[in-house]
């Protein structure tokens, strides 16, 4: 399946988006945020698995300055996720005439569907979210700092993310050193679980490096609506990718219900 490609207007930025067709237009749309250093193309053939097993159509974006959208010129911040939540998001679902969707994050994007839908919650039917983070933990700052020294030693990881974004030197250290800053040991977003109303799936590996499944209990915990679990074992931080079928069972039944 072949997504129809197009450029959104937000906030006076460009976004580049893909588009897969429904194929049972009575089904609410699936948009999907990608993670940390995610862009449109890092999804790879998931979206369109997605779309098949469905019906739904599933829309997928770079972020301001992710992928080949408008390139970022100012440092990230620790309110980055909060920023794209609460000011891009809104934008780029009234550009893309998107009402009521199915929000899948992964990881950042994950943190920014709670974010949305705790602010949001009426404009959101479900929640899908995959290796979220709702508090810092030293195994993410870690893993981070890790992550970093391999991007500065190594030409491989610089090349796979040149791949996927125009300017893939300034998204790496933008997102990477607003983890490091020392403010970001303190970032939360639990206070936004219980206005969430609408069922949320969340999905974690028991493997990640960048989370535990504390994130996934407090997730529980908190919401205001009904949860569901889906821990994988053997699997890391990226279960589309590792786990796909398992993601797309799990999604497909989670849709039905």
């Amino acid at each position: 399946m072949n997504p129809k490609e197009g450029i959104a207007w937000a906030n006076g930025r460009e976004l580049e988006f893909h588009r897969y067709t429904a194929a049972n237009d009575g089904l609410p749309p699936i948009v999907m945020l990608h993670e940390g250093l995610g862009s449109v193309t890092t999804w790879r053939e998931f979206p369109a698995a997605l779309a098949e097993r469905t019906g739904a159509e599933v829309i997928i974006y770079s972020r301001y300055g992710y992928g080949f959208s408008t390139r970022r010129r100012e440092p990230f911040g620790v309110d980055y996720m909060h920023k794209a939540a609460l000011e891009e998001l809104p934008v780029f679902l009234d550009a893309v005439k998107i009402e009521k969707p199915v929000l899948f994050g992964h990881s950042d994007g994950a943190s920014i569907a709670l974010i949305y839908a705790g602010t949001r919650s009426d404009d959101v039917t479900k929640l899908i979210i995959e290796a979220p983070h709702v508090f810092t933990e030293q195994i993410s700052v870690d893993s981070i700092a890790a992550i970093r020294e391999v991007y500065n030693e190594s030409e491989q990881l610089k090349n796979r993310l040149a791949r996927h974004h125009a300017d893939p030197d300034t998204t790496f250290r933008g997102w990477n050193d607003a983890w490091q800053l020392p403010d970001f040991i303190d970032w939360n977003i639990e206070k936004y679980l219980p206005e969430i109303n609408c069922p949320t799936l969340v999905i974690q590996g028991l493997n990640d490096e960048y989370g535990t499944l504390e994130q996934v209990d407090r997730i529980e915990n908190g919401v205001g609506g009904i949860c569901e679990r889906l821990v994988l074992g053997e699997c890391g931080h990226a279960p589309h990718r590792e786990k796909a079928e398992a993601v797309l069972s799990a999604v497909g039944n989670f849709l039905r219900r």
